[in-house]
Protein backbone atom coordinates (compact mmCIF):
# COMPACT_ATOMS: atom_id res chain seq x y z
CA UNK A 1 0.00 0.00 0.00
CA UNK A 2 1.25 3.47 -0.86
CA UNK A 3 1.98 6.02 1.81
CA UNK A 4 -0.72 8.54 2.74
CA UNK A 5 0.58 12.09 2.39
CA UNK A 6 -1.26 14.96 4.07
CA UNK A 7 -0.81 18.43 2.60
CA UNK A 8 -2.62 21.75 2.37
CA UNK A 9 -5.34 21.78 -0.28
CA UNK A 10 -4.61 23.79 -3.39
CA UNK A 11 -6.77 25.23 -6.16
CA UNK A 12 -5.78 22.31 -8.41
CA UNK A 13 -7.55 19.95 -5.98
CA UNK A 14 -10.99 21.46 -6.63
CA UNK A 15 -11.99 18.98 -9.33
CA UNK A 16 -10.85 15.94 -7.35
CA UNK A 17 -12.82 17.17 -4.34
CA UNK A 18 -15.87 17.92 -6.47
CA UNK A 19 -15.82 14.37 -7.82
CA UNK A 20 -15.41 12.91 -4.33
CA UNK A 21 -18.32 14.93 -2.93
CA UNK A 22 -20.50 14.07 -5.95
CA UNK A 23 -20.19 10.33 -5.20
CA UNK A 24 -23.51 8.87 -3.91
CA UNK A 25 -21.42 6.58 -1.67
CA UNK A 26 -19.91 9.66 0.05
CA UNK A 27 -22.31 12.63 0.29
CA UNK A 28 -25.20 11.00 2.21
CA UNK A 29 -23.07 10.87 5.39
CA UNK A 30 -22.08 14.54 5.04
CA UNK A 31 -24.05 17.77 5.15
CA UNK A 32 -23.57 18.17 1.39
CA UNK A 33 -26.01 18.20 -1.49
CA UNK A 34 -25.66 16.05 -4.61
CA UNK A 35 -24.13 17.47 -7.79
CA UNK A 36 -21.64 20.06 -6.49
CA UNK A 37 -20.39 22.42 -9.18
CA UNK A 38 -16.79 23.11 -10.13
CA UNK A 39 -17.33 26.78 -9.29
CA UNK A 40 -18.55 25.84 -5.81
CA UNK A 41 -15.32 23.94 -5.07
CA UNK A 42 -13.07 26.58 -6.60
CA UNK A 43 -14.72 29.19 -4.38
CA UNK A 44 -14.70 26.96 -1.32
CA UNK A 45 -10.94 26.43 -1.46
CA UNK A 46 -10.17 30.16 -1.47
CA UNK A 47 -8.53 31.38 1.77
CA UNK A 48 -10.92 32.36 4.55
CA UNK A 49 -10.11 33.56 8.08
CA UNK A 50 -9.65 30.64 10.44
CA UNK A 51 -10.06 27.93 7.77
CA UNK A 52 -7.46 25.33 6.88
CA UNK A 53 -8.06 22.74 4.18
CA UNK A 54 -6.06 19.53 4.26
CA UNK A 55 -6.07 16.78 1.67
CA UNK A 56 -4.88 13.19 1.95
CA UNK A 57 -3.16 11.78 -1.12
CA UNK A 58 -2.09 8.29 -2.05
CA UNK A 59 0.31 8.76 -4.91
CA UNK A 60 -1.18 11.53 -7.05
CA UNK A 61 -4.78 10.72 -6.06
CA UNK A 62 -6.68 12.90 -3.61
CA UNK A 63 -8.36 10.37 -1.31
CA UNK A 64 -9.82 12.56 1.40
CA UNK A 65 -10.01 15.99 2.92
CA UNK A 66 -10.52 17.76 6.19
CA UNK A 67 -11.57 21.37 6.65
CA UNK A 68 -10.65 22.83 10.03
CA UNK A 69 -12.49 25.98 11.13
CA UNK A 70 -11.14 27.87 14.13
CA UNK A 71 -13.86 29.89 15.82
CA UNK A 72 -13.45 33.62 15.14
CA UNK A 73 -15.42 34.85 18.16
CA UNK A 74 -12.74 35.86 20.73
CA UNK A 75 -14.61 34.06 23.51
CA UNK A 76 -14.48 30.81 21.49
CA UNK A 77 -11.06 31.19 19.88
CA UNK A 78 -9.93 28.08 21.79
CA UNK A 79 -12.45 25.99 19.81
CA UNK A 80 -12.33 24.46 16.33
CA UNK A 81 -14.79 22.43 14.30
CA UNK A 82 -14.10 20.31 11.27
CA UNK A 83 -15.59 18.36 8.40
CA UNK A 84 -14.01 15.20 7.03
CA UNK A 85 -14.62 13.08 3.95
CA UNK A 86 -12.87 10.08 2.40
CA UNK A 87 -13.47 8.91 -1.17
CA UNK A 88 -15.36 5.63 -1.49
CA UNK A 89 -12.36 4.00 -3.20
CA UNK A 90 -10.03 4.84 -0.28
CA UNK A 91 -12.25 4.04 2.70
CA UNK A 92 -10.80 1.53 5.14
CA UNK A 93 -7.18 2.40 4.24
CA UNK A 94 -6.32 4.73 7.14
CA UNK A 95 -7.05 7.99 5.32
CA UNK A 96 -9.43 9.32 7.98
CA UNK A 97 -6.97 8.45 10.75
CA UNK A 98 -4.12 10.17 8.90
CA UNK A 99 -6.21 13.33 8.46
CA UNK A 100 -7.37 13.25 12.09
CA UNK A 101 -3.84 12.81 13.41
CA UNK A 102 -2.54 15.74 11.40
CA UNK A 103 -5.48 17.95 12.39
CA UNK A 104 -5.07 17.18 16.09
CA UNK A 105 -1.31 17.84 15.92
CA UNK A 106 -2.04 21.18 14.26
CA UNK A 107 -4.62 22.09 16.93
CA UNK A 108 -2.53 20.93 19.91
CA UNK A 109 0.89 22.19 18.81
CA UNK A 110 0.29 25.29 16.70
CA UNK A 111 -3.18 26.77 17.10
CA UNK A 112 -3.80 26.78 20.89
CA UNK A 113 -7.02 24.83 20.39
CA UNK A 114 -8.36 23.30 23.61
CA UNK A 115 -11.69 21.96 22.31
CA UNK A 116 -12.46 20.35 18.95
CA UNK A 117 -16.14 19.84 18.11
CA UNK A 118 -18.01 17.88 15.45
CA UNK A 119 -21.38 16.51 14.46
CA UNK A 120 -21.83 13.03 13.03
CA UNK A 121 -24.89 11.02 12.06
CA UNK A 122 -25.67 8.47 14.78
CA UNK A 123 -25.60 5.58 12.28
CA UNK A 124 -22.19 6.40 10.75
CA UNK A 125 -20.31 3.60 12.55
CA UNK A 126 -16.97 3.96 10.68
CA UNK A 127 -16.77 7.70 11.47
CA UNK A 128 -17.77 7.15 15.10
CA UNK A 129 -15.02 4.56 15.49
CA UNK A 130 -12.38 6.95 14.12
CA UNK A 131 -13.56 9.85 16.28
CA UNK A 132 -13.58 7.71 19.43
CA UNK A 133 -10.09 6.44 18.57
CA UNK A 134 -8.89 10.05 18.76
CA UNK A 135 -10.56 10.80 22.10
CA UNK A 136 -13.84 12.35 21.00
CA UNK A 137 -16.83 11.74 23.26
CA UNK A 138 -20.55 12.09 22.63
CA UNK A 139 -21.91 15.13 24.46
CA UNK A 140 -25.48 15.01 23.18
CA UNK A 141 -27.90 13.94 20.48
CA UNK A 142 -29.71 16.23 18.08
CA UNK A 143 -33.02 14.64 17.07
CA UNK A 144 -33.94 15.08 13.41
CA UNK A 145 -30.69 16.96 12.82
CA UNK A 146 -30.55 16.83 9.01
CA UNK A 147 -32.42 15.55 5.99
CA UNK A 148 -30.84 12.52 4.30
CA UNK A 149 -32.52 10.62 1.48
CA UNK A 150 -35.92 12.11 2.37
CA UNK A 151 -35.78 11.33 6.11
CA UNK A 152 -34.57 13.30 9.11
CA UNK A 153 -31.61 11.65 10.81
CA UNK A 154 -30.29 12.14 14.33
CA UNK A 155 -26.75 13.35 14.91
CA UNK A 156 -24.34 13.23 17.81
CA UNK A 157 -22.52 16.27 19.10
CA UNK A 158 -19.00 15.10 19.93
CA UNK A 159 -15.95 16.88 21.30
CA UNK A 160 -12.37 16.30 22.34
CA UNK A 161 -11.01 18.40 25.18
CA UNK A 162 -7.24 18.71 25.27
Amino acid sequence: MSEIVIRHAEARDAESLRQMYADPDVYPDLLQLPHPSSEFWQERLKPQPGRRWLVACIGETVCGNLCLAVEQNPRRSHVATFGLAVSAACQGRGVASALMGEMIALCDNWLRIERIELTVFVDNAPALAVYRKFGFEVEGTAKGYALRNGEYVDSYFMARIR
